[in-house]
């Protein structure tokens, strides 16, 4: 456990930016799941929108939220 007051108030807000990215990771992963059963361009573009505001948010890097939309647009081309 943290003994200074500064440690305490980080602690603090680990836990509330914690919690905040794991609800954006699972918005997005949640989406892409929702794609990959129904294949359509408009669940194509609810995933690209929820991993493009993952990555802007910085929860997931810019060239992982890319290299997944890439993926995901192989998966409507065939």
């Amino acid at each position: 456990m943290p003994i200074t007051k500064s440690a305490i108030k980080k602690l603090r807000s680990d836990k509330k930016k914690a919690s905040f990215n794991r609800s954006t990771k699972t918005k997005a992963k949640s989406a892409m799941d929702e794609f990959k059963k129904i294949l359509s361009l408009e669940s194509l573009s609810k995933a690209f929108s929820a991993v493009d505001r993952a990555a802007k948010k910085g929860v997931i890097k810019k060239g992982k939220a890319d290299r997944i939309k890439s993926r995901l647009s192989k998966k409507v081309a065939k």
